[in-house]
């Protein structure tokens, strides 16, 4: 009988990225799961979400055949028939409509796929269609956007560094439960009781008092939507009191007397009316992190989904420039990732910028934002008749559905498309609508390295994790499914020369590095680069070519000692490259060369921000939420994760309980424009009034869908309850939070 082993693995259920072992029995069973002590960024360290690696690849729900449409179900078929009828009615759609009339939807599950972050994103070009959305407008590019204006680059969102502050101000985040979104940083209450060991502050400001705030040394509530406002009033506070302090990146900042003219309308006393907390505190904040030797303000989500939430998260780095805390050990700080980015290559210091709004979505206008089109038009532009009607959609590990606004609208609208492929493992509320679903591997039968997520790590580390069980024979990964896909639509057939399509997509890469200058293989020549990235394939082989050419890579022989896969594999725990250090101005991609602490698009949208100064708040408004145990829709087909119910209670003050007749444990009927809801009402007092909270990801009640333990457990998703026509305009993200409601029993 063999012996049981521990595998080496990373969990991919989360931003966190934390380092596994994975207990495997003899029988080739997984026993446990559990952390990597000698990971160099999690040390250890897993939240509860860890036992889904296991039970999704143990799921009986999980589909592992292709499923194709038989009238109203699905039926099993061979991966040959299965791509033939995908890639025939893509192609029906094409020929009759145009390539456009053919849309993709990505969901954040890409994010932690290495094939499909890789060769996937290149195959998808090979479609021709301009008509891209995904989960990112449902989440953080108003940060993106803020960090392309002000840095030049939308990887270089600033990244708190947490190990080294003792001032840390969290606005509308939960790092405790998100496990630090747009911050890699796994072990997140260690490193919150590090700061408070270390006589640091943590200043939470949200309006829920969450997990984070509750171990914070204070919190304040806020308005929901008015982040901006008590920005901009430190802004204010730091200039009225000359506490402005660049610091270190004061040779390199331009537009600092354009921001205080900007902030002059905006004192503490006028914001305090508009968000909520009290003029006298807000002049506190300033005055605290200017003094602190080593302080930063960090926001996410809850200031990013909001109607001003570009201009929110531009403000947060405006706040760090501004009192000394950018670029600094302690500060906000920016990763030199290993697998490179544009911001490690090309001319260090200065970049070409970038046009937003190059096209508009066809029906209302919206402009595209790094070349996507906002996720909240997609039902509009499936369902509104005319040249460029969207006929056919591809959707790529997600569940839009679910997770965009008005979920109930897109759900019918993708009713009525002409044909839909989806590439998932599970069949969703989304994907129940599909034609052909496509199976991609479970999470330990696919290898691994966060080459997004570790471009926002709080530490510069680099772990790649082989699969834990070798793929079935019969099941492709997702990206040679898509490289096949591509290859019957441009009418190659089903025998498809793979390899060399893969080969094509490698030697795109090659050229591109072969032939910029200030790459380590610049003039060399392709077939050289080539040979030594063989034998890889795949997503390894792109891998291994963006380690080797990154700012610690072996340059291909140039730095013997440098980085390359090779050396991960023998690394298993991972490489510890060392805590993040100062990068300007070398890491700016601007135009000028400068941190543009005032860029132009910014600037125009304050006269919006300043309009709403002295507007009426709702009467009552909605925020979401996330638990610890959930990310989105697909971990709640995970018993031990979902055991003590959907969690989905809506939580509201006993203030405005009493007012509405509405008791712990009652019904209430939740009604925006988009659609109503009934919710069992939570009465606690860790909501402020005028607020209510509802998490999203959950609704699992459609017919159709094959989630056994998720349809146990439906709950009520709060993006019902979104409305799809209101959104922030500098980046097309949805405002999923301070959605105006009406409340009342059920």
């Amino acid at each position: 009988m063999l012996p049981s082993m521990k595998k080496l693995a990373t969990c991919t259920l989360c931003e966190a990225a934390c380092g596994i072992v994975v207990d495997v029995s003899s029988q080739g069973r997984v026993t446990g799961v559990r952390g990597d002590p000698d990971d160099p960024a999690s040390r250890g360290y897993v939240c509860p979400k860890v036992v889904g690696m296991q039970d999704i690849h143990d799921d009986p729900d999980r589909v592992r055949r292709p499923l194709v449409r038989d009238g109203a179900t699905f039926r099993e078929a061979s991966w040959d028939e299965a791509l033939d009828r995908a890639a025939k009615g893509l192609r029906r759609v094409r020929d009759a409509h145009g390539p456009d009339a053919i849309g993709i939807y990505q969901g954040n599950p890409t994010a932690h796929n290495l094939g499909l972050l890789t060769v996937g994103q290149l195959v998808f070009r090979t479609l021709g269609t301009k008509n891209l959305f995904s989960a990112s407008t449902a989440d953080q590019v108003p940060h993106m956007r803020a960090a392309h204006e002000l840095f030049g680059h939308v990887l270089l969102v600033p990244v708190p560094d947490i190990d080294r502050t003792d001032h840390w101000l969290v606005v509308g985040a939960n790092p405790l439960v998100s496990n630090g979104s747009l911050m890699t940083a796994p072990d997140v209450p260690e490193r919150l009781r590090a700061i408070r060991a270390r006589g640091g502050k943590i200043v939470v400001v949200d309006p829920r008092r969450t997990r984070t705030a509750a171990i914070a040394s204070e919190h304040h509530f806020i308005r929901p939507g008015t982040d901006a406002y008590l920005l901009f009033a430190i802004v204010h506070a730091l200039f009225a009191e000359n506490l402005v302090r660049l610091g270190a990146v004061t040779a390199h900042v331009a537009g600092v007397e354009r921001v205080r003219e900007l902030a002059a309308p905006f004192t503490p006393e006028a914001a305090a009316a508009r968000c909520g907390i009290d003029a006298a505190v807000i002049r506190r904040l300033a005055r605290e992190l200017t003094a602190a030797e080593r302080g930063v303000v960090y926001a996410r989500i809850g200031t990013c989904t909001q109607e001003f939430g570009t201009v929110a998260s531009w403000l947060v780095d405006v706040v760090n420039a501004l009192t000394g805390h950018l670029d600094v050990p302690g500060g906000a700080m920016f990763n030199r990732p290993a697998a490179g980015s544009p911001h490690t290559r090309g001319t260090p210091g200065r970049g070409k910028g970038v046009r937003f709004g190059r096209r508009t979505s066809r029906v209302s206008g919206r402009p595209e934002v790094f070349g996507e089109l906002p996720c909240a038009c997609l039902a509009e532009e499936i369902e509104t008749p005319g040249d460029g009607q969207l006929r056919a959609l591809v959707t790529v590990a997600g569940n839009p559905v679910l997770s965009t606004p008005n979920g109930a609208r897109l759900d019918r609208a993708l009713a009525s498309l002409e044909f839909m492929v989806s590439l998932d493992i599970y069949v969703n509320e989304t994907t129940r609508h599909a034609d052909v679903i496509l199976p991609g591997l479970s999470p330990l039968e696919q290898s691994h390295y966060d080459v997004a997520l570790r471009q926002l790590a709080i530490r510069n580390v680099a772990t790649y994790s082989p699969p834990t069980f070798a793929p079935p024979r019969d099941r492709p990964a997702e990206w040679e499914t898509l490289l096949r896909l591509a290859a019957i639509v441009a009418g190659q057939g089903p025998d498809a020369d793979i390899a060399a399509l893969d080969d094509f997509v490698v030697l795109q890469q090659i050229e591109q590095a072969t032939g910029a200058p200030g790459s380590p293989v610049h003039g060399r020549e392709t077939a050289e680069i080539m040979a030594a990235l063989a034998p890889r394939r795949g997503p390894e082989r792109l891998l291994d070519l963006m380690l080797r050419t990154g700012p610690y890579g072996d340059g291909f022989g140039a730095r013997p000692e440098g980085l390359t896969l090779a050396r991960l594999e023998a690394s298993p725990h991972g490489v510890d490259l060392g805590p993040l250090e100062p990068r300007v101005p070398e890491m700016l991609r601007t135009p000028s060369g400068k941190i543009e602490l005032a860029p132009e698009p910014l600037v125009a949208d304050v006269a919006r921000l300043r309009a709403g100064l002295d507007r009426e708040p709702a009467a009552m408004v909605l925020i979401g939420r996330r638990d610890l145990r959930s990310n989105n829709s697909w971990m709640h087909n995970v018993e031990l994760l979902v055991k003590d119910g959907a969690r989905s209670a809506m939580l509201l003050h006993p203030d405005d309980a009493a007012a509405l007749g509405l008791r712990n444990g009652a019904t209430a009927r939740v009604t925006s424009r988009a659609s109503t809801v009934d919710v069992p009402v939570e009465v606690t007092d860790e909501i402020m009034p005028g607020v209510v909270s509802i998490p999203h990801g959950w609704g699992h009640d459609l017919p159709g869908v094959e989630l056994r333990v998720a349809r146990r457990n439906a709950g009520v998703n709060c993006n019902r309850l979104v409305d799809e026509l209101v959104l922030e305009p500098l980046s097309g993200n949805a405002v999923l939070n301070g959605v105006p409601v009406t409340i009342a029993p059920a």
